[in-house]
């Protein structure tokens, strides 16, 4: 008959059993308010940053010139084409020309614009609102700038004759002073500095005077006819 021995503890005697490890209980990261405040702030910078990019990328379409422009004549959509560009605010935008119908009726321009310039609002007038008036000026050939062009914007003085005027101003020498007649006004044309026979010895330039200025054409003309014309240019 088998004797059944004694489970036998294998243990150093005096040793205590180690105890289970144990286990706390963890929250969830996607729990933790500060990690859901983050990831707000983190879509709603990302939503903004998308906003203003999309926003920067708009164009507004305006008109501009192909070819250089004198004032008077009349707008025409031929003379014009569509550039697309980006201005920093609505108000940039407005002070020109906008591409998305054709130009105004009857429009003119008050002032020349150059060829590739945008159209400014500004510069369109009316035709037959008598926004020129053509100014004939004979001026002498030394009396004109070289560079004088059509479309160019110049001022008109006049130097008054001795035995025409007695009574004009005089400087400090006591020679007559010049007086600024036109300031400001666009040249409609010009003819050229001289011919096959040789040069001329005055020009008649034809400038156009605004409706701010018309209201002094009776003195300035009485002055034009009895002075010396000369024509500064602005560059």
């Amino acid at each position: 008959m088998s004797v059944r021995r004694p489970d036998i503890d294998a243990r150093p005697p005096g040793s205590v059993p180690a105890s289970p490890a144990a286990t706390r209980a963890t929250r969830s990261r996607w729990r933790d308010p500060r990690l859901v405040v983050g990831v707000v702030i983190v879509a709603v910078c990302a939503l903004l940053g998308a906003t203003l990019l999309g926003g920067s990328d708009a164009t507004v379409g305006v008109w501009a010139t192909r070819r250089a422009l004198n004032a008077g004549e009349t707008l025409r959509t031929a003379d014009l084409v569509r550039r697309d560009l980006r201005f920093a605010d609505q108000r940039g935008a407005d002070a020109y020309l906008s591409a998305d119908s054709p130009p105004p009726a009857g429009a003119t321009l008050a002032r020349p614009v150059g060829a590739g310039e945008l159209v400014p609002r500004g510069a369109l007038g009316t035709a037959g609102a008598g926004s020129l008036t053509e100014v004939p000026l004979s001026v002498d050939s030394e009396a004109v700038p070289s560079t004088l062009r059509v479309g160019a914007v110049v001022d008109v003085w006049v130097t008054p004759d001795r035995a025409t005027d007695a009574s004009a101003p005089s400087g400090a020498a006591g020679a007559p002073r010049s007086e600024l007649v036109f300031d400001d006004v666009a040249v409609l044309s010009v003819p050229r500095t001289g011919s096959s026979l040789g040069p001329t010895a005055t020009r008649q330039v034809i400038v156009g005077v605004g409706r701010d200025q018309q209201s002094r054409l009776p003195t300035s003309l009485a002055a034009l006819a009895g002075g010396t014309v000369l024509l500064t240019a602005r560059r």
